[in-house]
Parts: structure tokens; sequence; C-alpha cells
């Protein structure tokens, strides 16, 4: 029997479409997705008949195991308890998106050890786990609604080319599938890029959307500085911490990059462009730093994501970013300890500007090792 074909472009309401696509998958049928990368063929986790039916329609041979496809970022730890802190950051800053996360599968409170054993078996493979989260509305709504995880692989058969439309899935697995959402041509029309990370190290598996070196850049340790305008105390800050942490790893400001350190400033009332009051220029040149190139900008959605420590000249400036972004609660700290603000010079004397920079650099001195023994965790 040729498979149901829904084009979601010209469905009246998509709630329809996601509510039989989730009954076809508890029913435990096959459904091909439309995502970012390639479309994907998936089955119900918690149906091991139904997992049965998509290695077949694969065609793939034991020994390369499937990924599953989660929710959110947060579901990852549920399913890899030690995910690790280059595990968090990767999963905080891709996903949803193209890239398909390898972990190893060592702790019995995995939720992995409640599917059925033959589905373990098919997703697992030497201890370790793969994870993704499409970024495509459908399959997130599909996964909001179904219990438990799907396990997700390209709609075609092996050795195959990857299908990035729903004419070349049904070409491909024809009565194999019941179910396939047209959403047209996918976006990027290949594959997600596989990462596998132990510790601290990560390694490209395959080769895929996302390229090798914004992976590294994704996967570096943010540390944001945050004040109001971003033209003083902030970027005096971001800079101060340069220097230290370039004098704790032995290395140049300008290596720092490449050992997977990005050092950066905001204001939680900054407009974008402008320049670094010229007395922070004169205090920061004294220390042997450029200010001069600076440019202000807002804390962005972007930036509160990918940040990986925010720390705020007040108390003030903390509270401003909980209420935008309360989930990022445990990456926002005040810089000076015991509710002690640092003043803002702008207006004052030459003098005013060194004490703060005074303030500043003490505070990240406090700061420095934990930052350090953050990022290897």
């Amino acid at each position: 029997m040729a498979p149901a074909v829904i084009d979601v472009r010209n469905a009246g309401d998509l709630r329809d479409v996601v509510h039989r696509a989730v009954q076809t998958l508890a029913e435990g049928q096959l459904v091909a997705f439309p995502t970012e990368t390639v479309y994907g063929l998936a089955a119900h986790a918690l149906d091991a008949a139904a997992v049965s039916r998509l290695i077949a329609a694969k065609g793939r041979q034991a020994g390369h195991p499937f990924p599953l496809a989660v929710r959110c970022a947060d579901d990852a730890a549920d399913y890899l308890p030690e995910i690790g802190s280059l595990g968090r950051r990767l999963a905080r800053r891709c996903w949803p998106g193209p890239l398909t996360l390898v972990m190893p599968d060592n702790h019995p409170q995995s939720l992995v050890r409640q599917l059925p054993e033959s589905v373990q078996r098919a997703v697992l493979q030497e201890g370790t786990l793969g994870l993704r989260v499409p970024a495509h509305p459908l399959i997130h709504d599909v996964l909001r609604l179904l219990p438990g995880p799907l396990v997700l692989t390209s709609a075609n058969r092996t050795g195959q080319p990857s299908a990035v439309t729903a004419e070349e899935v049904a070409g491909q697995l024809g009565s194999d599938v019941a179910l396939i959402l047209n959403d047209g041509r996918c976006r990027y029309g290949q594959a997600s890029t596989v990462v596998r990370i132990e510790g601290s190290d990560l390694r490209i598996l395959r080769q895929g959307v996302v390229s090798e070196s914004a992976v590294r850049r994704l996967a570096s340790f943010v540390i944001l500085f945050v004040c109001t305008g971003n033209t003083c105390r902030s970027p005096m800050a971001e800079w101060l911490c340069r220097q230290k942490l370039a004098e704790r790893l032995g290395c140049s400001l300008e290596d720092l990059e490449e050992r997977g350190w990005l050092v950066m400033s905001a204001g939680v009332a900054a407009s974008a462009g402008g320049r670094a009051t010229s007395e922070a220029i004169e205090t920061l040149r004294a220390r042997g730093l450029d200010l001069s190139r600076h440019e202000s900008q807002p804390v962005t959605d972007r930036l509160a994501r990918m940040a990986d420590r925010m720390l705020t000249m007040t108390r003030g400036h903390r509270d401003t970013l909980l209420r935008r972004w309360p989930e990022a609660a445990d990456r926002i700290h005040p810089l000076v300890a015991h509710g002690v603000d640092v003043a803002d010079p702008i207006g004052g004397p030459l003098e005013s500007y060194r004490r703060c920079a005074e303030q500043i650099a003490a505070a990240i001195d406090a700061h420095i090792d934990q930052v350090v023994a953050e990022r290897g965790a």
C-alpha cells in the first residue's frame, strides 16, 4: 500500500496534521518528517516492533546505531545525566538545529534504560548514545504530545542518497512508511553534523551542515560581562579578564579564542556601535590594553543563550537579566560577591575609572580558577 502523504503547506489546521502523525506513531507505524537537514524516518522509541520496522525499512546492518530525537536541550540530561559542561554548551547553543551529539551512556539512571531492550541495542553502540533536537515545528509538536523520544534516521535506504523532498522519500521507501509529511525541499539539503564528546574533548564523526570550525567555536567557554551602556565598566572587565586568562593559561591574548575562550561585554540599556569612554580607554592603556576599537552592544537573546557565565556589575543588572531570562539563573552572577556593586564611574574623573578598574580586576581574580575548572568539567 502506498504511503499517505499530507502536504502541510496546504493543510488547513496543522494541529490535525500533528495529531495524525502522533496517532500513526502510537499505532507502531513509521512517519517521514521534514527537518531542516534532510527528511527523517521516525519510530516511537517505546515500541520495539516499530523500531524493528524502521531497521528493516532502512536496511541498515547491526553496529550502526540510530540517534534519539528529543524535545529540547533540557531533555538531554534525562538520557545523559552526566552530559558535562561541553555537552551542555553545544546543546544550549545548537539545539534545535543540525547537530547530533554522541556521548558516553554510562549512567544507571538514564531514561534509555526504560526503553525496550531491542531498542536499546538499536540506539547504543560501544557505550555511547546519539541525541538530536531537529529544528522543525512539526516534529517538535509531535514530540511534545508523544510519551518518550523518537528513534530518528534519514528517510532513505542505506547506501542511497538522503531524501530532501517528500517525493524522494516515497520513491525510496514506498509502502515501508505509513505517513509522509510533505513540507517541500529541506532547508539545508544535507545531513546533520555528528559530534562525539568525551569529557572536554570533541571529535567530528560526520561532517554535515555545521563545519568543524563552527562546532569548535560553538564549544568555546563564553564569559559575558554586563553593565548599563557597555561603554566603560563592562568593556574594562572584558579586557581585564582576557589579560588575566592569558596569564593564567600561559598564552597570548590572540591565542585565547583558539584555546576555546570567548570573553565579551554588553549592556542592558546599550545601543549598538558606541565607543568606550575616553577615560576607560586611558585607564586600560596604562595596563597595556587597547580599548579604542570597542563597540557597544545590547544584551540579546543570542548572547544570553551563548554565555556560560554572565557577570554583572550590579545587583540591579543581575535582576534585569533574571527577569528577561529566568531560565539562565544558574549562569548569571554578580561580579563582586557579598552584595557589593561596581559603581558607575561615568562623568567622574580619571581617578574614579582607575579605582573602578582595580575593583573589577580584583573581582575577576576571584573568578578565574572557578571558570577554568568549570570549562574543563
